[in-house]
């Protein structure tokens, strides 16, 4: 089940949705709803994409990792480690996409969250502004900085909240996999891997664009 945002701790598909890109420089976006507490595996797919498979081992209620389900990706990829993929909502552009938030802006929200309340709440949530560095050559050399002192609380104007009248939970849009339709798609992968044509329906199944 995903948490609300004062629930969250900031540790640890096939449902057809923009996700938010961030772009060098200055970024405004309006957390919404429920924030999803996961990890995932990237996977090498059809084409050299890399694909998220959801690590059950994770807890998503508990922020713990518990071990219960039968993770498939550990018995098949037993070197590849997983890695933090916490998501919300939010409106940008007057739309509601899914954000695939980043560990320390996070941290920092939740910093800023102490003294200016909940980001998401209607009434009296703000605006997320935030800068993208880039800080080297390589993909990874990147920090995310908030500027705090342009996060002032506002209710949510009547276009956006007509935009998220319909708003679904994280979990709706994120569906958390069963032990056994992750084995299903790991065979599946694997299938597709030795064949010279590439299985479409293998990225269908992690359709968030």
């Amino acid at each position: 089940m995903a948490l609300s945002f004062n629930q969250a701790k900031g540790e640890a598909q096939k449902n057809k949705i923009d996700s938010y890109q961030y772009v060098e420089g200055d970024n405004i976006v309006r957390m919404v709803g429920d924030i999803l507490p996961r990890y995932v595996y990237w996977l090498k797919g059809e084409n050299g994409k890399n694909l998220p498979f959801e690590c059950l081992s994770f807890d998503r209620n508990t922020e713990a990792f518990n071990n219960v389900e039968k993770d498939w990706v550990r018995e098949y990829h037993p070197e590849l480690k997983c890695g933090w993929s916490y998501a919300i909502q939010c409106i940008h552009d007057g739309k509601v996409k899914v954000l695939n938030l980043k560990k320390k802006l996070l941290e920092q929200i939740m910093v800023a969250a102490e003294d200016l309340g909940d980001p998401t709440d209607p009434e009296t949530g703000w605006d997320v502004h935030f800068k993208r560095v880039k800080t080297g050559p390589m993909a990874y050399n990147v920090e995310y900085q908030l500027q705090a002192l342009k996060c002032k609380p506002r209710p949510l104007t009547e276009a956006e909240q007509e935009a998220m009248a319909e708003l679904k939970s994280m979990d709706e849009i994120l569906t958390r996999p069963t032990p056994d339709a992750q084995k299903e798609l790991l065979d599946r992968l694997r299938e597709g891997a030795s064949n010279s044509e590439p299985d479409k329906s293998i990225s269908d199944e992690f359709d968030i664009s």
